[in-house]
This record gives structure tokens, C-alpha cells and sequence, in this order.
């Protein structure tokens, strides 16, 4: 689970439930970066709400600090528990390409010669 995980809300009050589930889904994240970045790792949640023309959305925007960069993700939707899983989703891609530039080159290098050398 992520250490540093702050939860805001902008024009709303945010419930115990959503906070929980919120906690839960991006606290989760932390497994899909490298050991060494856990560490530091950030993430700040902001749920918002409005109103547009007699149709409610529901905004959630994470921001992850992680060593080398910071990844940012919105989503808008009717049901912020909906929002959630979709952010979640988008910053499992961001952070999959994240540790693939970012890995150590000295344990690919390793794992290859292994598969290379003969039994």
C-alpha cells in the first residue's frame, strides 16, 4: 500500500466509504512500481463535483510523485466510484511503461544470459 496517499474533495464532502475505496483501489498501485521508487512514492487523489447544464459528473484526478517524473490522470464520469476504476486503470498503463524505461538494465542482462547459457 502506498504510504503518502492524501484524498481531497472540491465542492463536496467526501464519506467514509469513498475514501475507503479510493485508499484501497490507488493504494494498490504501489506493486506496479519499481521496489526501488516505493520509497518516495506519492500520490494525491482529488474527487470533485459539478454540475454542467442539469447533468451531474463526477471528477477523480490522481497525481503520483515518483522519482523521475509525475504522472497525472483525470477522469470524468457520472458515478465517482466508476471514476475511480477508470484512473486506476489509466495509471497501471502509465506505470507500466514508467518502470519498463526506468528498470535496470544490470538484471535484463542477467536474466539473459541465463536463458542463453546451455544446461
Amino acid at each position: 500500500m502506498i504510504d503518502k496517499l492524501e484524498t481531497t474533495g472540491v465542492h463536496m464532502t467526501i464519506d467514509e466509504d469513498l475514501e475507503k475505496y479510493a485508499r484501497k483501489k490507488i493504494g494498490q498501485l504501489d506493486r506496479y512500481v519499481p521496489r526501488r521508487a516505493r520509497k518516495s512514492l506519492h500520490a494525491e487523489v482529488r474527487l470533485k463535483e459539478g454540475r454542467a447544464k442539469d447533468k451531474k459528473h463526477c471528477t477523480c484526478e490522481v497525481t503520483l510523485h515518483l522519482p523521475q517524473e509525475t504522472l497525472n490522470t483525470s477522469e470524468s464520469t457520472i458515478n465517482m466510484y466508476a471514476a475511480i476504476d477508470i484512473v486506476e486503470t489509466k495509471l497501471k498503463i502509465q506505470l507500466k511503461k514508467y518502470k519498463d524505461q526506468h528498470a535496470n538494465p544490470k538484471f535484463y542482462r542477467r536474466l539473459a544470459t541465463r536463458i542463453r547459457r546451455p544446461a
